[in-house]
Parts: C-alpha cells; sequence; structure tokens
C-alpha cells in the first residue's frame, strides 16, 4: 500500500449514503441534490468485502461518512461487523450530531468509541442558516450524551466561514478550556458548483490561529504522527483541558502525507478528494467477483493517487472536481 510518492495508504474513509438530514450551504445546494437510487447503494455486506480486501493490503483505520450515516438503517449492526474484522485498529465515524442523542450509547455498545461532529455554530438561530433548518440543541444535547458515554476523543470539526461563524472563533477555542474537546478549525474547500459559488467564504486558519493567539497562549501538542492525529495541527491553550486543531488544505495544503482512500455511496474508490478519477468497485462487486479482483482495483486507485495539490488545483480552482461534497462522503 505504498504509492509511488513513498505514501502509506492505510485510512480508508466510507460514505455509507448520500442522504442527508441538513442542508449546510457549502456542502450541498438549497434545493438539495438527486439522490442515489437505493439499489445503487453498496450494500453493507459489500462494503464488509471492500474492507476485509483493504485491510489485508495494510488499510488499519476506516471513518464512516456519509451524507448523514445515522440516517442509514442498520448503521449500529455494521459498526459492530467492522469490529469484528481482524487487523481493523481503528473504526470512527463523522455525523452531524442531529440523531446523535439516541444513537450514542448504541454506537459505543457496538464497539465505537470515536466520533467527529460537525458543528458551525453555537449561536441557534445562525446554526439554522448555515445548515438550512438544523436544531442546534439537537446537536448539544447528543454532544453531552457522547462525553458522558465515555467516547474518547471527541472531535468537533468546524468549518471556517467568513461573514457567517468568524465571530464565534473565540467562543468555540474556549469549549477546551474546560471539556477534552479536540475543537478543529477547517477550512472550507471550494468542492463542487456548491463550493465555488460559496468560494467568497473562505477563511484561512493563519487568521483563526491568530486571532486566539491574541487572547489566548496557544502551546503546541507533541508527537504530531499523520497515522493517527490525520493532518491537523494540535495545539492546547494554555491550562486548558482539550485541544485545537488546525486542518489547512488550501493555505497549508498536506497532499505529501495524505494517506487516505475514499469509498463513495455508490461504490467507487476515489484516491484524491479533489479530483474526480474514480475506480468503480460495485460493478465487479455485484457480479460476484473474487477478493483478488477487489485488490487489483484498490491497487489500480492507489497507483492513480496524484502527488499534489498543484496537480489538481490552479489558484485555488478545482480544474477537474464536478463532484457536490456530499456525494464524495465527507
Amino acid at each position: 500500500m505504498i504509492d509511488q510518492h513513498n505514501r502509506d495508504i492505510n485510512y480508508l474513509r466510507i460514505s455509507i449514503t448520500d442522504r442527508c438530514n441538513l442542508r449546510c450551504l457549502y456542502c450541498m445546494p438549497k434545493e438539495g441534490l438527486s439522490l442515489i437510487g437505493h439499489d445503487d447503494i453498496l450494500r453493507y455486506e459489500e462494503i464488509f468485502k471492500v474492507v476485509r480486501v483493504a485491510v489485508k493490503l495494510g488499510i488499519s483505520k476506516v471513518r464512516i461518512t456519509g451524507g448523514e450515516p445515522l440516517v442509514r438503517r442498520g448503521i449500529v449492526d455494521f459498526i459492530a461487523g467492522l469490529k469484528s474484522v481482524p487487523g481493523l485498529n481503528d473504526i470512527s465515524l463523522t455525523t452531524n450530531g442531529i440523531l446523535l442523542e439516541d444513537f450514542a450509547e448504541k454506537l459505543y455498545e457496538a464497539g465505537m468509541t470515536r466520533i467527529n461532529i460537525s458543528l458551525d455554530s453555537l449561536n441557534p438561530q445562525k446554526y439554522a442558516e448555515i445548515t438550512r433548518g438544523g436544531n442546534l440543541d439537537a446537536v448539544l444535547r447528543g454532544i453531552d450524551r457522547v462525553h458522558r458515554t465515555g467516547f474518547s476523543p471527541i472531535k468537533i470539526n468546524t468549518v471556517a466561514i467568513k461573514g457567517a461563524n468568524d465571530d464565534e472563533i473565540l467562543d468555540f477555542a474556549s469549549l477546551t478550556l474546560d471539556k477534552p474537546f479536540q475543537v478543529r478549525f477547517i477550512e472550507m474547500m471550494a468542492l463542487g458548483s456548491t463550493g465555488r459559488d460559496q468560494g467568497h467564504h473562505y477563511l484561512s486558519n493563519d487568521l483563526i490561529m491568530e486571532k486566539i493567539s491574541r487572547v489566548y497562549r496557544l502551546e503546541a501538542v507533541n508527537g504530531l504522527n499523520r497515522k493517527i492525529d490525520g493532518p491537523a495541527k494540535r495545539y492546547r491553550i494554555t491550562g486548558g483541558t482539550g485541544e485545537i486543531g488546525f486542518i489547512s488544505p488550501v493555505s497549508h495544503h498536506f497532499c505529501h502525507a495524505c494517506n487516505r482512500l475514499r469509498l463513495t455511496a455508490d461504490g467507487h474508490l476515489r484516491a484524491c478528494l479533489l479530483l474526480d478519477d474514480e475506480v468503480d468497485l460495485k460493478g465487479p462487486l455485484r457480479e460476484g467477483c473474487s477478493d483478488e479482483v477487489v485488490e487489483a482495483l484498490i491497487r489500480q486507485a492507489i497507483t492513480g493517487k496524484p502527488r499534489g495539490y498543484s496537480q489538481v488545483v490552479n489558484d485555488r480552482h478545482l480544474r477537474k472536481c464536478v463532484k457536490e461534497m456530499s456525494s464524495i462522503g465527507g
């Protein structure tokens, strides 16, 4: 699983649905998108086959995404099944948190202890505007429930949006003072037509870090390991309990250390978030292909993984990415 540029590909992100109960302004159009038919979504047993082969090749970490993964039926049993795959050491989930209060204990009992929660505002009205109708109180109750249940780490992902939530930077940072949360600021990326339409909302993490540093002293967290921590540069407010992370794919791209593949809900393997080049797995899987065929297709995707950002981006505009983020998987 070492690619042509000497990167160890050990991380697979799996989108199990393109459906979502929110319509975040940077993720999809207000009217939504044409949904993939139920028969065109990969079945759980097909995903299990891909995971088993991928783990034998060297994948050790899997993250479940969507859409919103908690809207798909059978998600708890699916996660319990993943826990039984030998060699799969790390299973986590990204959710918008709307349904999390009801799922927290079930997910924990299924064997999941790591979770990422998307949260772009701490103001109820503003949250509803960014998500086009989301209920902030439901998300906050969900965060409290996973905290009390014992999840660790709990990562709160905040997409920085100029003119929308840039006045809440310090509010988010202060969440880490007395709670063991990892608040992570993520730069907005111009994926698909939706992202490009929202390009004027881009905000650099350099500016966010500068703003926080005017009020709090930030200490770098030692032991950064991209195999574990991913691309986040981690800091702690002096005396604080939690951490603040900065994920900066635009201002400080990290393609040179990218270790991931993405499996889309409709069964395509994507080696680069920014390129629409994909390898079809669903077709061969539906034809009953062998594990050896799946292995060859995974290796094909890795062979096509580009070296870096300059190959797919020109002046912050993506040359080839047409799919919306909600169709790719977060």
